[in-house]
């Protein structure tokens, strides 16, 4: 009968919040807002290189002094210029509108600055004067030198590769940390969008003065154990859809969308590191759905619970004020803390499990350890729950709840 009423309260939730048009408002509008923001980049994208290709196939039309006899003026020809014959006069026929740039190329570049003068553009087109100035010094210098790969050592145009090494065997570098980290985009997406259905999940039916009814045909621990079940089907659903933009957005037109070419064949999923950032994930979300709903149990009304859930949410950021010394610093006492205090574990954990330095040890610990307290923590909400499911207009004492026999 338990097993049946469970299934009952799964299926009730999930349908009963899948089914409000609220829902998909909410759960659409960041996938909306998100195609939105992808055909204006790509409308963007194609009218900013429309405008470099136009750009290329126009010479700027300027002239030029050299003092330091390093342009070449087949270069500068090439790239619109021509020695200037009346240098005196050129700054003013610029001003005039008469001359459209003129750059004046001191004795030694690289102890006095590059004179450039040019027409009025715009704040964004002005800078082309400077650019062409440096790529004329660039080229003609190339030139001179004779040699490209020369010059791309000189310049630092070239490619190293790093291979490194851990307990004597190679250690992969953003292809082993990326996979791991998808549990911490995946703790925070779902916790930051079921975390008002978490918190109302209690709530609705005490608002609705329907809960003494619930519990005359349902034991607590099921019905608390049938939300959170639910939610998390339901953060599921939201989850599905709020990635699938952005994979087709990856998958078709990562070009348009200027979205960095990151060879996902390349990623590494490590056995031990992805089941330590599932348990991880897994307890996290246990934990803080533990606490929302028993939250909800307490406080009569949304409006009630609002002030203890931000404290509550404003946790699960904290971690990322010392994000640097995770990574760099894993043993300071800092991190040690966050690593260990429940409310912020999930975060600091799935971190340093990621960027491997999370050894086993602390690794059992944690999981351990935001497992018990969210057991314990869905405990606790469903004694709340039980007493605080008639307290319709004040907040539960916490006191005469459990100082009452259960």
């Amino acid at each position: 009968m338990a097993r049946h009423n469970l299934g009952t309260v799964v299926q009730f939730e999930f349908t009963r919040t899948v089914k409000k048009r609220r829902f998909w408002i909410a759960t659409l509008a960041i996938p909306v807002l998100l195609a939105i923001v992808f055909v204006l980049v790509f409308v963007s994208s194609s009218s900013a290189q429309n405008r470099t290709e136009q750009q290329k196939n126009q010479s700027l039309d300027f002239s030029y002094t050299d003092a330091s006899q390093l342009i070449d003026p087949a270069v500068a020809t090439a790239m619109g210029g021509r020695v200037e014959t009346s240098p005196g006069t050129a700054v003013e026929r610029v001003k005039e509108g008469k001359l459209n740039a003129y750059f004046s190329f001191p004795a030694t570049i690289t102890k006095e600055p590059v004179l450039v003068y040019g027409t009025d553009q715009g704040i964004f087109k002005n800078g082309t004067y400077d650019a062409v100035a440096k790529q004329l010094v660039i080229l003609s210098a190339q030139e001179k030198v004779g040699s490209a790969e020369l010059t791309a050592a000189v310049q630092g145009n070239f490619s190293t590769e790093a291979q490194t090494f851990k307990d004597g065997q190679p250690s992969g570098g953003l292809e082993t940390v990326v996979p791991p980290l998808l549990f911490l985009v995946l703790f925070y997406v779902v916790i930051i969008l079921l975390a008002n259905q978490m918190l109302a999940s209690t709530l609705e039916e005490k608002e609705n003065r329907v809960t003494e009814m619930i519990l005359t045909t349902l034991d607590p621990t099921t019905l608390v154990v049938g939300k959170v079940i639910s939610l998390f089907l339901v953060g599921a659903v939201q989850a599905l859809v709020f990635s699938t933009p952005m994979l087709l957005g990856y998958v078709f037109f990562r070009g348009q969308l200027a979205i960095p070419d990151f060879d996902l064949s390349a990623l590494q999923f490590q056995f031990l590191p992805m089941l330590v950032g599932a348990l991880l994930f897994i307890g996290g979300f246990i934990l803080f759905t533990g606490v929302l709903v028993g939250i909800g149990a307490v406080m009569p009304t949304a409006k009630d619970a609002a002030s203890v859930f931000a404290p509550v949410m404003i946790m699960m950021f904290v971690p990322f004020y010392v994000v640097t010394l995770v990574v760099s610093d894993p043993g300071s006492m800092i991190v040690q803390v966050f690593t260990y205090f429940p409310f912020t574990a999930p975060i600091t954990a799935i971190l340093r499990n990621a960027f491997g330095s999370l050894n086993g040890v602390s690794a059992v610990i944690v999981i351990a350890e935001l497992f018990v307290f969210g057991l314990l923590a869905l405990r606790v909400a469903v004694h709340l729950f039980r007493y605080g499911s008639i307290e319709y207009s004040r907040k539960l004492s916490l006191r005469r709840a459990f100082t009452k026999k259960g």
